[in-house]
């Protein structure tokens, strides 16, 4: 739906979006996002399942098991489409990347030593962490794996994490982003936003000598 809307969300902290033109996304899984024609991807404001829509007409009320809600006032509706959109194949990835997953999941050591592994591909609502693991304090990290690290993966992984992290048996959740080469504007805006980057040797991992892997 494209609406004139203000949103108001009200949980661990307040938010308030006001009265302007934006995309509201609703999915089957009961997940709602807010977007504005200027932030890219990345929505202004968002509620995952498992939460509820109640539609009183021009005001919509999204609520969560933990009592947060995001309250939408809609002033005007200029589109309002529904579109079934069948079963997600996922995404498949290169034969390179997807063995760079697999390797540093059977050698999670490399990003550090005492970290544990507890699972490639974990699921979240807005897709799979590539690999999630426990540092050796026991605290959460999610990995995010690419050939070749630029911005995007880097924006990729900061919507994990922020998601993430509002789950309370996570929270708080580092972040590593690993690749065989990092663009040098990629990693500035990972370590911006407290996020590692891992440079990868295949060759090395491949060998099973962990001792190669650089970390920043």
């Amino acid at each position: 739906m494209i609406a004139r809307c203000q949103v108001d969300y009200a949980g661990r902290l307040t938010a308030h979006l006001p009265m302007a033109t934006r995309l509201l996304l609703v999915k089957s899984d009961g997940s709602i996002s807010v977007h504005s024609d200027d932030r890219a991807y990345k929505p202004l404001n968002w509620m995952t399942p498992p939460c509820w829509l109640i539609d009183e007409g021009k005001t919509w009320i999204v609520e969560n098991k933990a009592g947060e809600k995001l309250v939408i006032t809609i002033e005007e509706i200029f589109h309002d489409h529904a579109q079934e959109l069948g079963a997600e194949p996922g995404l498949q990835k290169d034969g390179v990347e997807a063995h760079l997953q697999e390797l540093l999941a059977e050698h999670i050591v490399t990003v550090g030593d005492g970290y544990t592994l507890v699972r490639r591909e974990f699921p979240t609502a807005i897709g799979p962490v590539d690999i999630m693991a426990r540092d050796s304090d026991g605290g959460s990290v999610a990995i995010e794996i690419k050939r070749r690290g630029d911005i995007d993966g880097v924006e990729q992984l900061t919507r994990y994490l922020e998601l993430l992290n509002r789950d309370p048996l996570l929270a708080p959740v580092q972040g590593v982003y690993a690749a065989q080469q990092i663009k040098p504007q990629a990693r500035t805006l990972a370590e911006d936003r407290g996020i590692r980057c891992l440079t990868l040797d295949y060759d090395a991992l491949r060998g099973i000598d962990t001792s190669e892997g650089r970390l920043f």
